[in-house]
């Protein structure tokens, strides 16, 4: 293995051994055992996979809310009255300075300016603009970090939803889920570390696909594991039929005893990497149900996150299970919820997939918080994108369709050691960043700064290069973080 991933490991065993050892010895008596002569071989490939964080993480794991299809920021957190004054005016080219638009736009003779037809509210200690839209999200806004100057290269759905789960822009690239998992593992040995949920809203979606959490050129265990909606929330799990679970475990026992005469002969990692898969369906045999089974949450709950959340496969069933998967060890849980993507219609749209998604979001950061787990939960919620301060379409009075509009758009997150509070700006048009630009690379790299992770070390040789899921930028920003 290369010299920097296992410096990476051995640092991560360094940390284990004095977590161990505990308080009980002096700093500097330990400090003269660990020297990387102690561990050799096998203890630095052990290392690496265990895994520990570069230093002390204000965050253990991150649940990431992803709004597929990019919500639109100017009708739900980033208010702009200058629009509404200036309806169906132009928009001025010293606001737009040429900046490249998609093939469904570039084409229109003008760009009429559209206001919101949603009225806005301040909310909480830092006056933060939040739309009728969202009176649930209202509520939690003293714990919410309201980031209004996040930005991307991509213009388009595919390439934007891979850059920001990948760090990239092109297929086969771990996903920021398996480089987590790669990094730190699992907290739970019955669990993955990695578990993809699933949803559809009513609005005009943009599908997912499995390269969005994949495990690139990682070890194939650091892939995402997507749980279903029906009667087997992970497929192929249990047991063939005429099988029990002690010939299950001889066969497995049997089967990896071929792998390792394989692994011998061929010396390929894929080879260990399909026997721990093997091994850990079957404690997630145990696990998984009993994880997923809803029907024991008090009342309290069911109505914190509305009654939806005991119907399989919603937004608000997937926020709960989150939260059950978050709290039994899984380090990164990735919600998807398709339906954002509104180039006409927009009103009516936006405000059925807010209807969905407002009320389990809220209850999400409300129970981690009552639970005592928010302080080391980072929750995320956000899109590819933003949307277009101009029209898409026939523009009314009460109806109108934005565009794609990668220059600014507005995501939040909670927990986990970020600052709440308001960061960033946009100009009054809400078309360009006027101060505290957050590009996609910095979301990475903060987010990994919050979990333990420098982003820099965190690598992995491939075909000749060394790889990281800020490729070779990002920053982290210190503003965000409390």
């Amino acid at each position: 293995m290369e010299k920097e991933v296992l410096e990476h490991g051995l640092n991560h065993n360094r940390r284990r051994f004095l977590t161990k050892l505990g308080m009980g010895i002096g700093g500097a008596a330990l400090g003269t055992l660990l020297i990387p002569e102690f561990f050799s071989g096998k203890d630095l490939e052990e290392a690496v996979v265990s895994g520990l964080p570069h230093f002390a993480p204000r965050a253990k794991r991150i649940i990431y809310l992803f709004q597929n299809g990019a919500p639109s920021q100017l009708d739900l957190f980033d208010y702009k009255p200058k629009l509404n004054e200036m309806q169906g005016q132009d928009l001025p080219e010293s606001i737009r300075q040429g900046q490249r638009l998609t093939g469904m736009t570039a084409n229109q003779a003008k760009f009429p300016l559209a206001g919101t037809v949603f009225k806005f509210n301040q909310y909480g200690a830092h006056r933060a603009w939040i739309s009728d839209l969202l009176p649930y999200t209202a509520r939690i806004a003293d714990d919410l970090c309201i980031v209004k100057s996040l930005y991307t290269e991509a213009i388009n759905h595919d390439p934007a939803l891979t850059f920001f789960q990948t760090g990239a822009q092109v297929g086969n690239r771990p996903s920021m889920g398996a480089w987590l998992s790669y990094g730190l593992g699992s907290e739970n040995k019955n669990l993955p570390a990695f578990c993809v949920l699933l949803s559809k809203g009513k609005g005009n979606g943009q599908g997912v696909y499995s390269k969005l959490w994949t495990n690139g050129f990682l070890d194939s265990v650091h892939q995402g594991v997507q749980f279903s909606n029906g009667e087997n929330p992970v497929l192929y799990l249990n047991d063939p039929d005429g099988m029990d679970k002690t010939e299950r475990r001889k066969m497995l026992d049997h089967l990896s005893e071929l792998n390792n005469e394989s692994y011998g002969v061929v010396g390929d990692p894929e080879i260990k990497a399909k026997v721990q898969q093997y091994e850990m369906a079957y404690r997630m045999q145990t696990a998984v149900p009993e994880v997923t089974d809803l029907s024991k949450e008090p009342e309290s709950i069911i109505k914190l996150y509305g009654p939806d959340c005991l119907v399989p496969g919603t937004y608000a069933a997937n926020c709960l299970l989150a939260r059950k998967l978050s709290e039994n060890g899984v380090r990164f849980v990735q919600l998807y919820h398709q339906g954002w993507d509104s180039h006409g219609n927009l009103p009516n749209e936006l405000a059925g997939q807010c209807k969905d998604t407002d009320q389990a979001s809220a209850a999400l950061v409300t129970d981690l918080k009552q639970r005592g787990m928010l302080d080391e939960t980072l929750v995320i919620w956000g899109g590819e994108f933003g949307r277009t301060n101009y029209c898409q379409g026939a523009l009314s009075k009460d109806n109108y369709g934005r565009d794609h509009h990668p220059r600014c758009f507005t995501m939040w997150m909670a927990g986990g050691g970020v600052k709440p509070g308001v960061y960033g700006e946009t100009d009054e048009f809400g078309y360009n960043i006027i101060s505290d630009p957050v590009h996609v690379h910095d979301f990475h790299a903060t987010a990994l700064h919050l979990m333990g992770l420098d982003h820099e070390r965190l690598v992995y040789k491939h075909l000749g290069r060394r790889y990281r899921l800020t490729d070779v930028a990002g920053k982290i920003v210190t503003g965000l973080m409390a």
